[in-house]
């Protein structure tokens, strides 16, 4: 796929008080008010506008007074462990006399609040379930933790199907006539908001003085409220900006969890100078890791753990995992454009929507897949898998801009009932399930969608820049400006110009799967150090990049970099 740079509209800038630069990028992304630079905490909503919060906030509080024992049912991914950890350590800094957790094997128990893993719960014999990063589907498994006699409060983010489940106190932005402004936040953002909200009640009732307790402060918690954000790539409106943010500064002042500070020691990213980007493509992964090859606990029991040396050892395993992750990852890829170029002889187009199996593929990596190949190939995207049940499939997606995936399942399966045993997502990514023998039909059904939606240019793989930089642009001091002005991410991408630009010398890296280049504006006299990684091929002697600033830091000296994302021949 030919990727074409396409440069933002000019859009006004508004009167922030920030250099000019920085109004430019933030008028590109909708950004023009003074009340949305603010990222301190005190500028977040209050947790008062969730719908049910009230009756949220008071089961949690009968749990803690009458000594409850309470299970969290996480869900099998980042933002799933790193809610799972937020709430465990949350809940007994509070007080709860029994707090635990479950997982689901994704090979076993399914995703979510299935009565499988209801089944693995009540062996604990809980008083309360309390999901998070799921269960806004889970329609049997409340029905399950009920008939157990369990209380059950669910938490989640995930876009509601039709109905909701019969839970005893049910917390999601996206539910019907809810009123919280933020309808970005991640699970973890979720159960972070629902525990604020029972500290208040808590202090209000009396509870620390009683106890004995300290109350404390949850936004020492905060670095597992930026990692789950950003892991599970949830788009960064304000409210997720400050909770990115706030994050970020904890992990930076050496505060994170020991299980964050080995993890991003393993991944050899330096915590005083972490990024969200760091905690995207560097944590999220080894923590995702887990979940995809064998049991999230692993991740879980990393985030919550207290011990240097443990966490260490434990993110080790999860590195390791990410290794072997990776090495499948690639295998899977490889396959999918073999097949693709098989099935499509002679020319023959693309379908709008699609539709990725392989007999052999591993479940737990077909997303990762899915997204790759998206990338590639700029469509959405599906990757299946069999399922833990005989003659089922299961289906990961991953989408474009102008097709929401989740709606399209949604409309798939209105317009034939059947044809897709169960799904759920949100815009940019979903999952499913169907059956072996309806594969067929689904291909066509998807494409058939897709084209319904989607145009022709909505299959071209852009990458939006927001401009060139003049040569009194192009310094240190606007890689530290923009460094600054994040946290960015999805919905807030870090910023990308574009230049021509001379080049002056370009070596490869040892391996020679890297480029390094000295490049010069036409006319300059001053170079700047560029770096395209995975290019295996030298550079004419003029080239126009796309390319983002980053602030070059070694043995104690700080210079301008350039990171090539795109390299077109400008001669």
């Amino acid at each position: 796929m030919t990727l074409t740079i396409v440069r933002r509209p000019p859009a006004p800038t508004g009167d922030l008080p920030v250099p000019p630069l920085l109004q430019r990028i933030y008028a590109a992304r909708n950004l023009r008010s003074v009340g949305e630079l603010d990222r301190d905490l005190r500028a977040l909503s209050s947790p008062a506008a969730f719908k049910n919060i009230d009756l949220a906030v008071e089961l949690l509080h009968a749990a803690l007074r009458q000594r409850w024992r309470i299970v969290v049912v996480a869900d099998l991914d980042a933002d799933g462990a790193t809610s799972c950890a937020l709430a465990v350590r949350a809940l007994r800094a509070l007080g709860a006399a029994d707090v635990r957790y479950v997982v689901p094997n994704r090979f076993v128990h399914g995703y979510g609040l299935t009565p499988e893993i209801v089944a693995v719960a009540a062996a604990q014999h809980p008083d309360l379930l309390i999901t998070v990063d799921n269960g806004i589907s889970s329609h049997d498994g409340v029905r399950a933790a009920q008939a157990h006699g369990m209380k059950v409060l669910i938490t989640d983010h995930h876009l509601p199907g039709p109905t909701l489940p019969a839970a005893d106190a049910l917390i999601n932005p996206n539910q019907p006539g809810d009123a919280f402004p933020s309808k970005h936040l991640a699970g973890v953002g979720v159960i972070f908001y629902v525990l604020i909200a029972l500290r208040t009640r808590l202090r209000t009732s009396g509870w620390f003085a009683e106890q004995g307790l300290s109350e404390p402060n949850l936004a020492q918690m905060l670095d597992l409220v930026a990692l789950g954000t950003v892991a599970d790539v949830a788009a960064l409106d304000h409210t997720n900006r400050i909770l990115v943010e706030q994050g970020l500064r904890r992990i930076r002042a050496g505060l994170g969890t020991p299980g964050i500070h080995a993890l991003l020691d393993i991944a050899k990213r330096p915590a005083a100078r972490v990024t969200a980007a760091d905690l995207g493509f560097q944590l999220g992964p080894r923590i995702n890791a887990a979940g995809r090859l064998t049991d999230m606990s692993l991740s879980i029991d990393c985030l919550l753990c207290d011990d240097p040396v443990q966490a260490r050892q434990l993110a080790q395993r999860l590195d390791a995992l990410n290794r072997e992750r990776r090495s499948i990852e690639a295998g899977m890829q490889n396959q999918a454009l073999v097949s693709l170029e098989r099935s499509l002889p002679n020319g023959r187009e693309l379908p709008f929507g699609l539709c990725l199996f392989d007999p052999d593929w591993h479940p737990g990596v077909v997303g990762i897949v899915a997204g790759r190949i998206k990338e590639q190939l700029h469509r959405p995207v599906i990757a299946f898998a069999p399922d833990n049940i005989e003659g089922q499939l299961r289906g990961s997606a991953r989408s474009v801009t102008g097709l929401h995936i989740r709606d399209a399942l949604a409309t798939i399966a209105a317009h034939q009932p059947g044809l897709i045993t169960r799904f759920g997502g949100h815009a940019a990514a979903a999952g499913l399930s169907l059956p072996a023998a309806h594969l067929a039909a689904f291909q066509d059904a998807f494409d058939a969608e897709a084209r319904r939606v989607l145009r022709e240019e909505d299959l071209r793989g852009c990458l939006w820049s927001d401009g060139e930089l003049t040569a009194a642009e192009l310094q240190l001091e606007a890689a530290e400006l923009v460094r600054a002005g994040g946290p960015w991410g999805q919905g807030f991408p870090e910023p990308l110009f574009d230049n021509v630009f001379e080049v002056a010398s370009q070596q490869f890296f040892s391996d020679h799967r890297h480029l390094r280049l000295n490049v010069r504006l036409p006319g300059a006299g001053a170079t700047v150090e560029a770096v395209a990684f995975n290019r295996t091929e030298p550079c004419p002697p003029q080239v126009r990049l796309a390319y983002q600033l980053e602030v070059n830091e070694w043995q104690g000296t700080r210079r301008l970099q350039l990171i090539v994302r795109h390299i077109e021949s400008a001669g």
